[in-house]
């Protein structure tokens, strides 16, 4: 009996925590499928228009559905990953993102090409962001800001690796054998991964989120503690924060789009070359990376509601940036802030999710969250295009979008932190019981 007990401590706090490895293999196979299902696309455009012989709206059409279904399917993949695990589902994803990928490259009617940005945005709600950092909300608490740091940065490089090389697979062989290439770097990067190494929850393994010593004995009477508490997505859509949150993020979405998408337009209208153009965007990548890096190191000292307004606001003096007129340093400034305040929204919504609601329906509830941000991903690049012709220009737009981002400064600026315990446990769990 004491051998086993030491054995089992011994497994308990391995050297390594798990949840390390799990973090691990989350920034890797969001990489590779980032690159391949999302990024790939704007290079292979042109390429497709000209062999097909289709238009750009028709092409561009597809693609915007897989984001819309993406969104769509945010939900239930989420109660997926909370009831099973994100082995299953992200191994599934993977595995279907690359049948839907060999389909892509043998793609020749308009009908089927619209089926299959259909099943890729399926394969994309199972395999992005969303069951991700639900994996790490379920795996880490009070290093889970680091674990999305190391998840977010490293995919934060997918288009850096992916838009080039898929731009070079395609001048070499063509736009439908690169896509064959992106198939198989998708089966053999991700699939392995998620199918051997992934993991449902730590207890799996008889170890404690973060890697911490396991808790005090059972209370008396055979009462064990009540598990972490948590927020059901009943709960959460009760919770008249949740929809702040929801409003406050889908308009610093709807800014951080319609900038990313007609910034080069933009600068060329004011007079500047399309190559500094270009190497403006370029630089907005860079910027995401080390507003991420910034945010993790600022950890406790503010809280959440407060950096993710210092982050909107920042978003908004970007756009007044970009009205002044004969000034690169200005416009420089203005693309790296808004490079900053996109990275350090993705890292902020994936924890202030965990830190208000809990784990236990992080997926469902971050799906509802997602869902809502769809809208305005899908608005942003018609309609800020629309305005801008209707206004004759993009000034006034920028001026409408500075304050859509103050607005959303304001609105969670205030936002009060959540007690835990207002959600009740989970779940109790009692031990001693005939089962």
């Amino acid at each position: 009996m004491p051998e086993a007990r030491a054995a089992k401590q011994t497994w308990a706090t391995p050297r390594v925590y798990y949840g390390w490895v799990i973090a691990g293999v989350l920034a890797v196979t969001e990489t590779i499928s980032f690159g391949v299902l999302f990024y790939a696309f704007s290079a292979l455009l042109v390429p497709m228009e000209r062999e097909l012989g289709w238009s750009k709206a028709t092409l561009n059409g597809g693609f915007s559905l897989a984001i819309l279904v993406s969104g769509l399917a945010a939900v239930p993949v989420g109660r997926l990953v909370d009831r099973r695990g994100p082995r299953a589902p992200m191994t599934l994803g993977s595995l279907t993102g690359v049948v839907l990928v060999l389909a892509w490259a043998r793609v020749s009617s308009v009908g089927g090409y619209f089926l299959i940005w259909t099943g890729i945005g399926l394969a994309m709600a199972l395999t992005l962001y969303e069951p991700a950092f639900t994996t790490v909300a379920v795996w880490f608490r009070r290093l889970r800001m680091r674990a999305l740091l190391v998840v977010t940065t490293v995919a934060g490089f997918a288009s850096t690796i992916f838009l080039p090389l898929t731009t070079w697979l395609t001048d070499e062989r063509g736009w439908r054998a690169a896509l064959v290439v992106l198939a198989v770097i998708l089966a053999v990067g991700t699939v392995p991964l998620h199918a051997l190494l992934l993991r449902r929850r730590p207890a799996d393994l008889g170890l404690h989120p973060d890697g911490d010593p396991p808790p005090p004995d059972p209370l008396p009477g055979g009462v064990a503690a009540p598990a972490a508490p948590g927020a059901t997505l009943r709960q959460a859509l009760r919770d008249p924060g949740f929809w702040r949150l929801g409003i406050a993020f889908w308009l610093a979405t709807l800014v951080s789009i319609a900038l990313g998408v007609h910034l080069i337009p933009l600068l060329v209208e004011r007079g500047e070359s399309p190559a500094f153009a270009a190497a403006a965007v370029g630089a907005i990548g860079a910027a995401q990376v080390l507003a991420r890096v910034a945010v993790a190191a600022l950890g406790d000292r503010v809280s959440l509601a407060v950096a993710s307004a210092i982050v909107f606001a920042l978003q908004g003096v970007a756009t007044l940036l970009l009205l002044i007129p004969d000034h690169r340093s200005a416009i420089v400034v203005g693309v790296l802030l808004l490079g900053a305040g996109r990275g350090a929204t993705t890292l902020i919504r994936a924890d202030i999710v965990a830190a208000r609601y809990g784990a236990a329906h992080y997926g469902a509830i971050g799906g509802a969250l997602t869902l809502l941000l769809v809208g305005a991903r899908a608005a942003a690049p018609v309609g800020i295009g629309a305005l801008a012709m209707g206004m004759g220009g993009y000034n006034p737009v920028l001026w409408a979008l500075g304050g859509a981002a103050a607005l959303s400064a304001l609105l969670i600026a205030g936002l009060p932190e959540a007690n835990p315990s207002q959600w009740g446990a989970a779940r109790e769990q009692r031990v001693g019981r005939p089962a």
